[in-house]
């Protein structure tokens, strides 16, 4: 035979089950920072992986720019040329410069 406690019975179940909910927000409240600071890592090493893809892609650019310039003749003549003015002895060189400040006619 079942005994009716009455309202003991029901305060137990509702003790339990603060209990409960009192341990469920001791576990949020000790992981919930740790959570925060595992999705800020995770932003940093996706910023740090697409800075690394940039700096992978500079690193091919000038790689081939080397090889250009090691192995490719034609490369290195524009080069000098572009970069110091030089033309061949039958050659006219025509340069224009433009004037970053314009001045006011007097």
């Amino acid at each position: 035979m079942k005994a009716d406690l009455g309202i003991w019975n029901w305060l137990t179940k509702a003790f339990v089950a603060l209990v409960a909910v009192a341990v469920l927000i001791l576990i949020a409240r000790t992981y919930l920072p740790l959570i925060q600071q595992n999705e800020r890592m995770r932003r940093e090493i996706d910023r740090l992986d697409a800075e690394q893809k940039k700096q992978e892609e500079i690193s091919r650019q000038l790689r081939a720019e080397i090889d250009a310039l090691r192995n490719d003749p034609q490369t290195v003549t524009r080069l000098v040329r572009e970069t110091l003015r030089y033309a061949k002895s039958n050659e006219t060189v025509i340069l224009f410069e433009t004037n970053s400040v314009s001045t006011p006619p007097k």
